[in-house]
């Protein structure tokens, strides 16, 4: 094998351990990252961790994009594993899955849903990852009006300054979806995000005790506001 090569798989593992500790310091401590820290749990003088990320920012971002990446690929299996006409079963296999990601990487979701990491900016960078859970879940919106499954809301449902912003976003992201069932299924993702934030962040404790089955529940009062049809 080259010596470039060893070289390069030396270091694609480096990266990896470094994030696998940032990881666990983030379980321990937030998103309150030390460099320092993590290079001491790995053997290293702190200087020498500084060679794979020169700040604390940049091992953030990457593990935000790592982040946002696996809860994507996540929600896009569900969704695709599923008779693609079945919308309702597609939408809650999706929201499942995410769920389900979040519970088992609670730190990870802090990361990506929680306080804002004092001090640090998400670059660019960061936004293609973050747009894939959306783009799954509202892409099965487009996905099942373009298969005549779902009617688009009256356009006069969204005030005409709404109506201009979403335009603009389906005409970006989603286009030839109308501007009102982009909001419904906005609204559908966002609520889905807030619902596990609620689970998980403990503004659920000690009022319900049987989590599968509200999640559920409320996983199809979200379905009806969409207008997703009854599965087949």
């Amino acid at each position: 094998m080259p010596a470039s090569s060893i070289r390069a798989r030396v270091r694609t593992e480096m990266l990896d351990e470094i994030k696998a500790v940032a990881r666990r310091h983030l379980a321990t401590d937030g998103a309150n990252l030390s460099l320092r820290a993590v290079a001491r749990d790995m053997g290293m003088v702190s200087s020498a961790i500084y060679r794979y990320f020169p700040s604390r920012d940049d091992l953030l971002t990457a593990l935000i994009i790592e982040a946002y990446d696996a809860l994507g690929e996540a929600v896009e299996i569900a969704a695709a594993d599923r008779d693609q006409l079945d919308l309702r079963a597609r939408w809650q296999a999706a929201c499942r899955a995410a769920r389900d990601w979040a519970i088992a990487h609670p730190s990870e979701y802090a990361l990506l849903y929680g306080s804002p990491v004092p001090g640090y900016a998400a670059p660019n960078d960061t936004v293609g990852p973050a747009q894939r859970p959306p783009l799954a879940l509202v892409g099965l919106v487009r996905e099942g009006l373009e298969a005549g499954l779902l009617s688009p809301p009256p356009a006069d449902e969204l005030p005409t300054p709404l109506h201009d912003d979403l335009t603009e976003l389906a005409d970006t992201l989603f286009p030839g979806l109308p501007p009102a069932l982009l909001a419904r299924g906005m609204a559908g993702w966002t609520q889905l995000f807030g619902l596990i934030s609620f689970e998980l962040f403990g503004r659920l404790n000690r009022t319900v005790a049987h989590r599968d089955a509200y999640f559920d529940h409320q996983v199809g009062l979200l379905a009806d506001l969409i207008g997703l049809p009854p599965s087949r």
